[in-house]
């Protein structure tokens, strides 16, 4: 029964043998230190939960040869076996920021913790890009860390959103391929345009295999995607309590 259920593990190993048959998965890092033509897709899972999923994830991804980059939260994900072993495989792993909601709208110390924290990753790991984290529950964007401070200070190339333009980003945050459940997770620069919505993995491997899209941006947070079925209703019955309010939260501040 579980395989036929979206947002499961055996759903994403179908969705990553669509890509790999149709276009070259590269990391955040290597779009931004390589020279690449269309016909190629980013890889990025956000690390905010469970990072035993992401070990699972990444194991899955190194069978089928890809390397993608994983992005983990400090403290809460910061696990230094599991990061170590993921870095190991081949993929890249990076700092999940969220300084700016942690400190509360104060710039100066938000950017203290920013050196902070990403001195503890790098005790571990050679970090050379980051991406911000939602926060759906702060009114502050981490990504507003970088209109007052320059992140190439601190030997940073790119953060996943900031640096990364012309490709069609496709996030599951939500529980959905499309952006009705999303607050923060959007890019300036995204090339949608004329796409049909996507909903389901289903349509999204629908739509990869027309090859309608020549550059391919994904992001999969690992613990979206379970394991097993009882774990698959318990992600079902907290993600639809998220998307509730979320939409609290939207009508709030508008």
């Amino acid at each position: 029964m579980i395989d036929k259920l979206d947002f499961t593990l055996a759903k994403y190993k179908k969705l990553c043998l669509a890509l790999i048959e149709n276009y070259k998965p590269v990391t955040v890092y290597d779009y931004l230190t390589g020279t690449l033509n269309n016909g190629f897709v980013i890889m990025r899972h956000d690390v905010d939960r469970k990072p035993n999923n992401a070990l699972k994830m990444a194991e899955l991804e190194h069978e089928l040869g890809i390397r993608a980059t994983y992005y983990f939260r400090y403290p809460y994900t910061f696990k230094q076996e599991i990061i170590r072993k993921i870095n190991r495989m081949g993929h890249e792993t990076g700092y999940h920021y969220e300084v700016l909601s942690k400190a509360k709208g104060d710039y100066e110390k938000a950017i203290d913790l920013f050196e902070q924290e990403l001195k503890e990753f790098r005790k571990i790991i050679d970090v050379k890009t980051i991406c911000m984290h939602g926060s759906p529950l702060s009114k502050h964007d981490n990504r507003d860390l970088w209109k007052r401070y320059d992140f190439k200070e601190f030997g940073i190339i790119g953060e996943a959103y900031l640096s990364i333009s012309g490709v069609s980003y496709f996030s599951d945050t939500g529980r959905s391929w499309n952006w009705k459940n999303k607050m923060r997770d959007f890019m300036a620069d995204n090339n949608n345009d004329n796409l049909a919505i996507v909903n389901t993995t289903d349509e999204l491997i629908r739509l990869i295999r027309s090859k309608k899209v020549d550059k391919f941006y994904i992001l999969a947070h690992p613990e979206r995607w379970a394991l097993n079925s009882v774990e698959w209703g318990f992600n079902c019955t907290k993600d639809f309590a998220f998307n509730v309010g979320k939409k609290i939260l939207r009508g709030a501040r508008e």
